[in-house]
């Protein structure tokens, strides 16, 4: 082998894979099944969520006041400055592993594994954070009809609320069952999983729709008097909360070789997805605000309760129940995500390849599906959703700091490589993306920081001792040598 066949960076840290290479492979066991609607649904799948069912209800309460629409209006704006980015490379890089895919690219194998090995922590943990959610909905929904579940499954140890005996709780087996059923659910091939997830994603748009259409006949527009009452820092501060609840759209890109006109299809599902969002949130800010004094929203649920108080618990019930369905939702578009950005990091040889292998008969990933879906089931079975919520935020503002910067120095190095997406505003959208994102990591805990680091250190002996010499950029270069 001569040395022009050795890959860009030799034996570096910072080797790259080619783009044209990276093209080359998205020809993969993976089937194409997925149109722009399928993409768009899962999109809107993964960002509307607990966001819109009981974050804005408490971000009004205690933060923003009605100028929660203000917050949700700033987020939305520097999750636009990151989708644009998202949206280039997807129509450039049309390859499973999201920003993993992209940061190997451009900026190099260690970078992109970082950001490869930081996603499959933090996709893994939102699965078990928002299943730990839908239990607990569940549970509420269980109390209006009357019935009880046995003590023992209803939470993990030590989450036990007053009035129960500590020790009481064994495990939150519902929400374990959750992560188990979503992990069944995308095994069974990708074009069933794109229909239930699909079904789900309208059936919640739906419930949104109804609050919205239903809602607005009860605005009490006085409740809009005191629009800032935490000031405009309140609203800002807002922003750094409800972030979280506007992206999603990141793990969908992760589906890229199963789209069937990936160039084309995704970059406008990305937009698609967000924008569908962020109107809904909007809306749905509006009516909620207007219904209820901000200082009386139920932040657990606030439009179940904002629907009773004006004498429709009826209504409100059916909203608990389309939350529930709803937020199912978020759990599969996440689940997918770190599957195929684990699929990618083993096809890479940056993980052990038997994780690469898919299913001869659905075409999937099944090997490191059941082993996402059995982490993450112990995770929202055996940690309290607080610890569970710490693991997840960081990964995802470093791998939109990644791809941002990413988007820059590739349409500086390559301009002329086919773009069916070009990031407007360049380079300054994309440096708003980099600028929020990392205002909100300082916004973390520093117990986040800690577990963070934990995580990165041990990712950094894995690559060294692992991934680094199995790489397939460094085969060749062996061979080289041999030669």
């Amino acid at each position: 082998m001569t040395r022009a066949q050795v890959p860009s960076g030799g034996r570096s840290v910072f080797r790259r894979k080619p783009i044209e290479q990276v093209s080359a492979e998205s020809e993969s066991g993976l089937v194409k099944s997925l149109g722009l609607w399928q993409l768009t649904a899962i999109g809107v799948g993964g960002i509307i969520g607990a966001g819109i069912f009981s974050l804005a209800g408490a971000v009004a309460n205690k933060t923003a006041g009605p100028a929660v629409l203000i917050s949700f209006l700033i987020a939305g704006i520097a999750s636009a400055a990151a989708a644009f980015s998202y949206a280039e490379f997807a129509g450039l890089i049309p390859r499973a592993g999201s920003a993993y895919t992209y940061g190997y690219v451009v900026l190099g194998e260690l970078a992109g594994w970082l950001i490869g090995w930081d996603l499959l922590l933090e996709y893994t943990a939102i699965v078990a954070v928002v299943a730990i959610g839908i239990s607990g909905y569940f549970n509420n929904l269980l109390g209006l009809l009357d019935l009880q579940l046995p003590t023992w499954m209803l939470g993990a140890p030590g989450t036990e609320p007053a009035g129960v005996a500590a020790g009481s709780y064994s495990v939150n087996l519902f929400a374990a069952l959750l992560c188990l059923l979503i992990a069944y659910v995308l095994n069974l091939g990708m074009k069933s999983a794109a229909r239930f997830e699909s079904a789900l994603v309208w059936l919640k748009v739906g419930v949104v729709v109804l609050v919205i259409v239903v809602g607005v006949f009860h605005i009490n527009t006085g409740n809009y008097s005191n629009f800032f009452p935490f000031g405009f820092g309140g609203a800002v501060t807002g922003a750094a909360t409800v972030f979280f609840a506007v992206f999603g759209y990141d793990a969908m890109s992760t589906a890229a070789e199963e789209s069937k006109d990936s160039q084309r299809h995704m970059p406008k599902a990305i937009i698609y997805s967000l924008a569908i969002s962020m109107v809904l949130y909007v809306l749905a800010c509006l009516v909620l605000t207007g219904m209820v004094h901000y200082t009386k929203i139920n932040g657990e649920a606030a439009f179940a309760s904002a629907f009773a108080d004006v004498g429709l618990p009826v209504l409100g019930m059916i909203i608990s129940v389309g939350a529930i369905l709803g937020i199912l939702t978020v759990m599969f578009t996440f689940m997918m995500g770190v599957t195929r950005v684990g699929y990618a990091m083993s096809r890479d040889g940056l993980l052990p390849q038997f994780l690469a292998k898919t299913s001869a008969k659905r075409k999937v990933p099944s090997r490191i599906t059941w082993i996402v879906g059995v982490c993450s089931a112990f995770i929202a079975g055996f940690l309290n959703i607080n610890e569970a919520a710490e693991l997840t935020n960081i990964g995802i503002l470093l791998a939109f700091v990644v791809v941002c910067i990413a988007v820059i120095v590739l349409r500086y190095k390559q301009p002329d490589l086919p773009r069916t997406f070009r990031t407007p505003g360049m380079p300054v959208v994309p440096i708003i993306g980099v600028v929020f994102s990392i205002w909100l990591i300082t916004f973390l805990q520093p117990e986040t920081w800690l577990r963070f680091a934990i995580w990165f250190a041990i990712g950094l002996v894995v690559y060294f001792t692992y991934s680094y010499r199995k790489s397939k950029l460094n085969q060749p270069a062996e061979q080289s040598a041999q030669d």
